[in-house]
């Protein structure tokens, strides 16, 4: 009986780590398992599946882009975590231990697999993140989301699967619906979206792109943009002055009704924000971030843009100047558009979720689920 059997999840405290574990939880309970969560103090906010199991916190730290002294601090507190999830896990005795990626889930993965547990980790980018990169030779199972990523050593794609990166139900709904762009000069969604944070590039240079559009294509514009707290007001003034309606805010609850009636997003190359798009079959004009760790979300847009479905531009090179000239060609050719739409569906794997839970299942049940190898 799957009620008997427990499995524990290891996850780091960023949004990238936690939503695939939250979709992860929310499957495994409805199939019967006990769950457990082990992370550092930053687990106390967790809400919903994640927040509602029994959690244990450990001691752990990030070690990247850090001074000699933190860096030992870091360390020390990882070995720390490593001895308290050690002891965790053997009065836990879980059938499955799967980590999330994020130096939290590191003491829980190594003390797994030093216990012979069975384990799986799970990598949200096209670049195998650090952490990941750690535990990948160590672990029974690699869960991708991309079939090519970066940084996985040839040994250990024989135990790599290819699930995806779950998104939220009510985004995962979304897939197959047919794109459509208006007849004749109807209105033009367009959606900026710079992450939970926000993204200063974007509140620069996109209403200053905007502004030098043709008045024809103006007049059609509808924009939604998330906007940095201490942007907004200058971002609204900015729409204010070029004649463009535009809902502007700090942040989105409704992000699934503004995927499905936009006609084209701008935004950054995070791992959440390309699921969603590609679950749902929306192109995009992707700035990634330029400061992330191993620059994975380079990687991220370049898997995208190679299959056809946005188009990468860097941000050492974004103007408004080529930002508006690409916005024209764009907004002005519906064809482009639809293929653009049609080639990032393709991409997508809306059942991320279910591959996921399938493939951690397989490990529970002791046959190990589908390799990539296998699959082939």
């Amino acid at each position: 009986m799957t009620g008997d059997k427990l499995i524990v999840l290891a996850t780091g405290g960023t949004g990238g780590h936690v939503f695939p574990a939250q979709a992860l939880a929310g499957e495994l309970k409805k199939r019967g398992y006990r769950l457990a969560l082990i992370t550092d103090r930053r687990g106390d906010a967790y809400s919903g599946p994640l927040g509602e199991l029994d959690a244990h916190t450990i001691s752990a730290a990030g070690v990247s882009g850090k001074g000699i002294s933190a860096r030992i601090s870091a360390v020390l507190k990882l070995m720390v975590g490593y001895f308290q999830a050690r002891s965790l896990l053997r009065a836990m005795r879980p059938s499955v231990v799967v980590g999330f990626g994020g130096y939290p889930s590191v003491p829980t993965m190594l003390a797994a697999s030093h216990l012979k547990i069975r384990t799986a980790i799970h990598e949200q980018n096209a670049v195998l993140g650090r952490a990941n990169r750690l535990m990948a030779g160590r672990v029974d199972r690699i869960a991708l989301s991309f079939n090519e990523t970066d940084g996985l050593a040839a040994k250990d794609r024989e135990r790599s699967v290819l699930t995806g990166n779950p998104v939220r139900p009510e985004i995962a709904a979304l897939s197959g619906r047919a794109f459509r762009l208006p007849a004749g000069d109807g209105p033009l969604h367009v959606l900026i979206v710079g992450g939970s944070q926000g993204a200063q590039i974007l509140g620069e240079a996109v209403p200053a792109a905007v502004a030098k559009l043709s008045a024809g294509l103006k007049a059609r514009l509808k924009i939604e943009q998330q906007a940095r707290p201490e942007q907004t007001k200058a971002v609204i003034d900015a729409y204010r002055k070029a004649g463009i309606d535009a809902d502007v805010r700090t942040f989105f609850d409704d992000m699934p009704a503004r995927l499905e009636r936009a006609h084209l997003m701008i935004g950054r190359a995070g791992a959440s924000t390309l699921a969603e798009l590609t679950a749902v079959g929306l192109p995009a004009i992707l700035i990634p971030y330029a400061y992330a760790i191993d620059d994975h979300q380079a990687a991220n847009a370049a898997r995208l843009s190679d299959a056809g479905g946005a188009w990468a531009i860097p941000q050492r090179d974004v103007t408004a100047d080529d930002l508006a000239r690409r916005l024209e060609q764009l907004l002005g050719n519906p064809s482009v558009l639809r293929a653009a739409a049609q080639a990032a569906a393709r991409t997508g794997i809306p059942d991320a979720t279910k591959r996921l839970a399938d493939a951690v299942q397989g490990l529970s049940d002791g046959n190990g689920g589908n390799s990539m190898k296998e699959a082939a």
